[in-house]
């Protein structure tokens, strides 16, 4: 794979690449919208994601090239003109995140080529601009030698997604990518950044990731207004609650005061976060306590959650998660990332993971009118250089 992307590099900027750097793609196993809400995720870095090849110029242009969007050809910038275009399209995310480390006063004194390849698949939520992000902040740091950690190149990446490209993500995303290890989760405390590591032992079990194949478009998609919803809600409970944040309270509490939120859609997305919060931190100690069967169903409740109270999913998620339920071998199905399209997360028993990918593919096709695509995800390390 290397030598084919070296080979693509000299095709398209005719010289050698110096560095190949890399950064995954992420799923999350629970806790779907509570990221910007303040509260808990459970998310682990995946084996495919974007590769980045570079070679460091002596002028000040920085050169981008894609080759999954090998129709938009070579984007060409200088460093003293890093305003947004939408003409860019793709490059907006690693522009944004050369910006990000400009306003923080990491001079970047001259340009370079960069050419990326992601076997990540585009808006299938699983986060492939997070992944650029990531890794363009990786190649930032190794290229001028900054001195950063990596949560400093986290924040920094979703910073770019906030203020530079303006889609209001929270931070799992980038920490997923950043931070991931081998064959461990990580549960994230979103407020606090708190984290630690669950090793994932599915005991005769494995991760299918199933894609809708409906692209979603996250910046145009309900995203934004999803989160002003909660912030809304949030208002109404601080009335009478000192919270900061709608996932410091417990389902009791939110039952309690929630006839202080006044629009019952708000309300809705209120306790499909606080919820889901909690279903998360069960969820964990299942897997801490090897009951995977319990972990299954509190995906299951996640799903009907993001369906009924968020109203994230739609029909393409909701037929293969449905369908998913029916099959023998399932622990738990549930839709994960932004939803709207994108992809569903199973746990399916060994034996009948080659049944399940066959099965729920006829039905899905037949059910919607085109294929859906299978993944068995083995869980990977985080952004680096290769």
């Amino acid at each position: 794979m290397i030598n084919k992307l070296k080979d693509m590099f000299k095709r398209v900027y005719k010289c050698e690449a110096e560095k190949v750097f890399f950064a995954p793609g992420r799923v999350n196993l629970i806790g779907e919208h509570t990221d910007y809400n303040g509260g808990n995720v459970f998310p682990c870095a995946i084996t495919f994601g974007t590769y980045a090849l570079i070679k460091k110029r002596t002028d000040k242009k920085i050169r981008f090239y894609s080759e999954n969007f090998e129709e938009l050809g070579i984007m060409e910038i200088n460093i003293d003109d890093m305003k947004y275009n939408k003409e860019h399209d793709w490059a907006n995310y690693p522009k944004g995140v050369i910006w990000v480390f400009e306003n923080n006063g990491m001079k970047i004194d001259s340009g370079f080529d960069i050419l990326f390849y992601g076997n990540i698949p585009n808006g299938a939520g699983l986060s492939s601009s997070a992944s650029i992000e990531v890794v363009t902040g990786v190649v930032l740091k190794d290229l001028y030698n900054f001195d950063l950690s990596m949560i400093d190149i986290v924040k920094y990446s979703q910073k770019a997604e906030n203020e530079y490209v303006g889609v209001n993500c929270g931070i799992m995303d980038q920490f997923a990518i950043g931070m991931g290890k081998k064959d461990k989760a990580i549960l994230l405390d979103t407020n606090t950044l708190k984290y630690q590591y669950s090793s994932i032992k599915l005991d005769g079990a494995s991760i299918v990731i199933s894609n809708t194949n409906k692209r979603r478009g996250l910046a145009d998609s309900k995203y934004n207004e999803r989160r002003s919803e909660c912030e809304t809600a949030l208002k109404d409970l601080q009335s009478e609650l000192k919270i900061n944040a709608l996932c410091e309270i417990n389902e009791d509490v939110f039952e309690k005061n929630r006839h202080l939120i006044k629009n019952e859609v708000c309300a809705r997305r209120a306790k499909h976060a606080i919820y889901e919060n909690q279903r998360t931190l069960k969820a964990v100690k299942a897997l801490e306590n090897k009951d995977i069967k319990l972990f299954g169903e509190l995906m299951n409740k996640s799903h009907i959650s993001l369906r009924d109270d968020y109203e994230v999913t739609g029909i393409e998620l909701d037929t293969l998660v449905e369908i998913a339920w029916k099959m023998p071998g399932v622990i738990g199905s549930r839709m994960t990332g932004a939803g709207f399209g994108g992809c569903t997360v199973s746990i399916v028993k060994d034996e009948f993971v080659d049944d399940f990918i066959k099965n729920v593919g006829e039905e899905y096709k037949n059910k919607i009118g085109y294929e859906a695509i299978f993944y068995v995800a083995q869980i990977g390390d985080g952004a680096r250089k290769l």
